[in-house]
């Protein structure tokens, strides 16, 4: 008859590594990997759990465990940068990821077990206190005070206010929107061009008011090229560009 065995519980297969890592007082950076696969598989072992899900996990990091285990028993690695690989460093990561987390948790359950412990009470003072305000002294409020002292914090006041004005933004005018099209522009230009046969870019443009007008200008002139009403022509560069009719 075998001896009965107690085991505890664990929350997964990093929680007992963590578990046979403090056991053994080893470096978890160092992880002697031999002995605790063979703890961990004893372990298995000895498990008896109906929750096929949760055994599968053990089961899983046991398969990890004997692959680090056999690597270990091979050459060791070397990445691209000529470094050593050691077989253990994901598993490190991991149970480091896992033992932070823990302890973490452990930080908040006592954070909640200390605010179980707070009690609050409400406010019961009576209305009539809540509501009493301090009478107002008028005669030690305004004792001393003259015109003069009145003028001096009016013209604080005063003063305050005009700093807070912004000396740019406060000259800003009115901002109207010019409202006109390249149709119009175009209606513009079949009119002039009918008392102006060939005239100059630039000539054309000193009629126009602001800059808007401008640029609405020069894309009708552009339209009216494609639709082989005018011509645009330069002789060289800097010369005058020249618009002829072409209707």
């Amino acid at each position: 008859m075998g001896i009965p065995v107690k085991l505890e519980v664990f929350e997964g297969p990093l929680d007992l590594l963590l578990h046979l890592i403090d056991k053994n007082k080893v470096d978890i950076y160092d992880i002697p990997i031999v002995e605790i696969t063979n703890q961990y598989m004893e372990y298995i072992r000895e498990m008896q759990k109906k929750d096929l899900n949760i055994m599968s996990e053990f089961l899983l990091m046991a398969a990890t465990l004997l692959d680090i285990k056999c690597r270990m028993l091979l050459p060791v690695e070397v990445n691209e940068e000529g470094e050593e690989e050691d077989p253990r460093q994901e598993l490190v990561e991991q149970l480091l990821q896992y033992k932070m987390y823990k302890y973490m948790s452990y930080e908040l359950k006592d954070r909640q077990l200390d605010g179980e412990r707070l009690m609050f009470k409400d406010a019961t003072l009576p209305e009539e206190v809540k509501e009493y305000q301090e009478p107002v002294d008028l005669d030690a409020l305004l004792d001393g005070l003259t015109l003069a002292r009145l003028n001096e914090v009016f013209q604080e006041i005063m003063r305050r206010k005009n700093d807070k004005i912004d000396p740019v933004r406060s000259k800003f005018g009115k901002i109207e929107k010019e409202e006109i099209t390249v149709e119009e522009k175009m209606e513009y230009l079949d009119t002039y061009i009918t008392t102006h046969r060939k005239f100059s870019f630039k000539e054309l443009l000193k009629n126009q008011k602001s800059k808007i007008q401008t640029v609405v200008t020069f894309l009708a002139i552009l339209e009216m090229m494609k639709m082989g009403k005018i011509s645009v022509v330069q002789e060289n560069t800097f010369d005058e560009i020249m618009i002829t009719s072409m209707v």
